[in-house]
């Protein structure tokens, strides 16, 4: 019961910030509007709700599922918005190609909100919290040398310095940055440049 109570709520909060999101994007100014539907930020809520997954067993579970819950709700509440209310859904297969996005990135980031909070091992909670600053410096990557975007690339690239600071010590500190470096490059490779190529 304590999975699907969890994964609920992560659904509802998803769908909430879907709706936020995409009122934001219709009102940040210029540019900023890319910040309000970013890669990096929606990752933040499966990383919360990974972290806020209650403990146990099935903790593993819990937080797959919350992460995957969180990402669908943005997705959904992101484009349910645009359809129904704004009326400017565009393109409806860039809708299907962020739900395969949110399927993977969801469990990804529920895992790395998980082994952030409650990993026992260094590692885990290095990785868990490198996986979230690396979302951000692939993000800044993307804003800096495609976008052009110069003050958003700042912005993520605070984001990636700033995140390894949630580290329990110093040590797991330097370790997180040095960890997130080459996962932003892999994460640059792997998801920036592929959706750069379908929206060509």
């Amino acid at each position: 019961m304590k999975n699907w109570k969890s994964t609920a709520i992560a659904l509802g909060a998803g769908l909430a910030l879907g709706v936020l999101t995409n009122l934001a994007q219709g009102r940040l100014p210029g540019a900023w509007n890319q910040i309000a539907n970013s890669g990096a930020v929606w990752s933040v809520a499966a990383f919360v709700a990974g972290a806020l997954a209650p403990p146990g067993r099935s903790a593993l579970l819990r937080a797959v599922l919350a992460g995957l819950a969180a990402e669908l709700g943005l997705v959904v509440g992101y484009y349910a918005y645009a359809t129904f209310v704004r009326d400017v859904m565009g393109d409806f297969s860039w809708a299907l190609v962020w739900v395969v996005v949110a399927c993977v990135a969801g469990p990804v980031f529920g895992v790395a909100g998980l082994w952030w909070r409650r990993g026992t091992a260094r590692w885990r909670r290095v990785a868990g919290l490198a996986a979230l600053a690396g979302v951000f410096g692939m993000e800044g990557v993307y804003y800096a040398f495609v976008l052009e975007y110069f003050p958003q690339a700042w912005a993520c690239l605070a984001v990636f310095l700033l995140v390894p600071l949630l580290a329990r010590t110093l040590r797991e500190r330097g370790l997180t940055l040095l960890a997130a470096a080459p996962l932003a490059g892999l994460a640059y490779l792997v998801i920036s440049l592929p959706l750069q190529s379908l929206s060509v």
